[in-house]
């Protein structure tokens, strides 16, 4: 790998000015389109000595064959035209959306001579007003038809109504009071015009003045004893109350904000839109994100705000954004979108009241579909046989590993040493097959992996517990007598030779499992390390990492196995924690389990308790002076 890039430009030749960068490879193609303030110093980051860029921006900026920048005016001009490259090109290395669902959306198409309201799934009806999206598609249906109670617009078909316009006969919805336009015969095209701004001045921001003139008008049809008046007011406010109750009040009745949850990892993000108007939720929108290149925090913020915004109506754009984390241009976000809104834009984050539980909501949210995301691609059948697939060929495997078992070490503060062994066959989990190790002695997390690795491997040498009993046939023909019963005994499924070993760690934990690998004779096992910051795969041997695409279905499962080892290593340790502090305390004698469980949840832990004086214990209920003497006693000779 040469140690300078040939496409790097001169000294001097790339500008101070802001403007936009691209990368384009050998072919023309661009691979990635950023942003920057001060385009000298954000590229030069760039072209920094390779063994010091982060693994994939290294990888992006040798696959490239040129760089090209455009000078512009200002910060927020940036933004547009990044967001407007992104949009044209769809460079590989820049993050990619996939929404998870195509949502249905309640949409009035004020194009039409007659706006009509449908549920739609297309995005890009001509001159129509969106609302939602919506969860179901039957929620949909249900505001309509809630709505239509109080402002009767038009639902028919454009068959429908064309053919009421020409006959003078009301349309078939029209005729059982489910269409209000002209085509019903009861209001003219400027009158039902009307209705249909009410209908999207309500939707806006769920405005309650419609409800006070409908009380208004209620009493007045009913002091002039006009009582059939009056029950069709009482009918819509009760329309009108359904609605409003339907999308709860989260914030203050003047609030139109737009809320982001986001859950990240090392690969993915899963971004909850969380859309307020009136300070009620009139929408929710899922999307997740697939990253290449390193980018977290306030940057994906960025990135996430100029693809909801991109393309967004004035109308659609909020007075406030709220977000998990500013982004490092806010300002220069709060311009653009002033610009876009013409009114003003703020960006914040939640700090405190309704907004910040709104926001704990919609991460809460952002968590579980990331979960969800990584669960339901592993489970595909088609991903996971990908995965295999993929597997095998970046780790030049001779077969596919149908087997493969991960190893991590867990300690605190380095004692209490545990290990866990997960297995996945055929891409899944099998839980029944995990191991749990203790470790009572160690130098450190290498010579842990190598004790456990050692002890596991040794299973595979013990044919007196892998190998199967004679059968039944065998057995008689020796001269078995009738009355004894013969079993055959199974194979221990600890004992089964996975194709692949994967540890928890960069290149100084693959090269102890190797070590293991080596001692125990079992060399043609394959091993590989995934390195938690970076996402590295290390190989025994190797001096560098092998880098798999971020979108890679291999290095998704790679991930699953690692993150799954460290959870039930954690479980492990902390169960077997509890089950040494209960013990350390049960030597107490007068100490029941109520007693031991209300120490522990009023102290935490038993150094904690260890360092209490005997008042301190006896000011909990149910433990005499004389108890927590004994307690202390006890704890301080221990």
């Amino acid at each position: 790998m040469a140690a300078q890039l040939s496409y790097r430009p001169k000294p001097g030749e790339i500008p101070t000015n802001p403007g936009v960068y691209r990368f384009r490879d050998a072919d023309g193609r661009v691979l990635y389109v950023g942003k920057a303030k001060n385009l000298r110093a954000r590229l030069s980051n760039y072209f920094a000595p390779l063994r010091s860029l982060h693994e994939r921006t290294r990888r992006m900026v040798t696959t490239a064959a040129s760089v090209e920048w455009t000078v512009v005016d200002s910060d927020v001009d940036s933004l547009q035209l990044e967001y407007m490259w992104i949009k044209e090109f769809d460079p590989p290395f820049n993050v990619r959306y996939r929404d998870d669902k195509s949502y249905p959306f309640m949409a009035i198409t004020l194009a039409d001579e007659a706006p009509r309201v449908i549920v739609t799934r297309n995005h890009r009806i001509k001159g129509a007003k969106y609302f939602g999206p919506y969860p179901k598609v039957w929620a949909v249906h249900d505001t309509i038809d809630l709505m239509i109670k109080v402002f009767p617009i038009r639902t028919c078909s454009d068959a429908s109504y064309k053919k009421a316009m020409q006959s003078g006969r009301p349309c078939f919805p029209g005729q059982i009071g489910r269409c209000g336009g002209p085509c019903s015969m009861k209001v003219t095209i400027d009158e039902h015009r009307a209705i249909v701004d009410d209908f999207i001045s309500f939707m806006s921001g769920g405005d309650e003045r419609f409800a006070r003139a409908l009380t208004a008008r209620m009493k007045e049809a009913s002091a002039a004893m006009d009582y059939e008046a009056a029950a069709t007011y009482r009918d819509r406010l009760q329309a009108i109350d359904a609605v409003l109750k339907r999308s709860a009040l989260v914030l203050a009745p003047d609030t139109d904000a737009d809320v982001f949850g986001i859950a990240e990892d090392e690969l993915s993000a899963a971004v909850q839109h969380f859309v307020i108007r009136g300070g009620r939720v009139r929408g929710v929108r899922a999307t997740t994100i697939d990253k290449e290149l390193d980018i977290a925090g306030a940057d994906l913020v960025d990135q996430v705000l100029q693809r909801a915004y991109g393309d967004a109506a004035a109308a659609d754009i909020p007075r406030q954004v709220l977000v998990p984390t500013l982004p490092d241009d806010a300002a220069d976000l709060e311009q653009w979108l002033r610009d876009r809104r013409e009114r003003p834009v703020s960006i914040q984050v939640a700090q405190r009241g309704r907004k910040a539980d709104l926001m704990k909501t919609a991460n809460l949210n952002a968590q579980q579909a990331l979960m969800l995301h990584k669960t339901r691609r592993t489970s595909d059948y088609v991903a996971r046989s990908q995965a295999l697939t993929d597997l095998q060929e970046a780790l030049d495997l001779a077969e596919a590993p149908l087997r493969i078992e991960c190893f991590d070490v867990s300690h605190l503060s380095g004692t209490n040493v545990v290990a866990s062994m997960v297995v996945f066959e055929d891409g899944l989990p099998r839980k029944d097959q995990y191991r749990s190790f203790g470790v009572p002695e160690t130098t450190d997390d290498t010579d842990s992996l190598y004790q456990v690795l050692t002890r596991r491997l040794a299973y595979l040498d013990r044919p007196e517990e892998g190998e199967e009993l004679p059968d039944v046939e065998a057995v008689l023909a020796a001269g078995v007598s009738d009355g004894e019963v013969v079993t055959t005994r199974k194979k221990p499924r600890f004992a089964y030779r996975p194709q692949l070993l994967v540890v928890d760690g960069g290149k100084p934990q693959v090269e102890a499992a190797a070590r293991a690998l080596a001692d125990a004779g079992h060399s043609e096992i394959a091993l590989c390390g995934i390195a938690k910051r970076l996402e590295e795969v290390w190989m025994p041997g190797e001096e560098y990492p092998v880098i798999l695409p971020r979108t890679s279905e291999a290095l998704y499962l790679l991930q699953r196995l690692r993150d799954e080892a460290h959870r039930f290593a954690i479980t492990h340790q902390r169960r077997r924690r509890k089950r040494d502090i209960s013990s350390v305390l049960a030597e107490v004698p007068g100490l029941g389990d109520t007693r031991i469980k209300a120490l522990l949840r009023h102290f935490g832990s038993v150094s904690a308790l260890r360092e209490a004086t005997p008042e301190q214990i006896a000011e909990l209920p149910g433990i005499g002076p004389k108890l927590a003497a004994t307690v202390h006693a006890h704890l301080s000779e221990g």
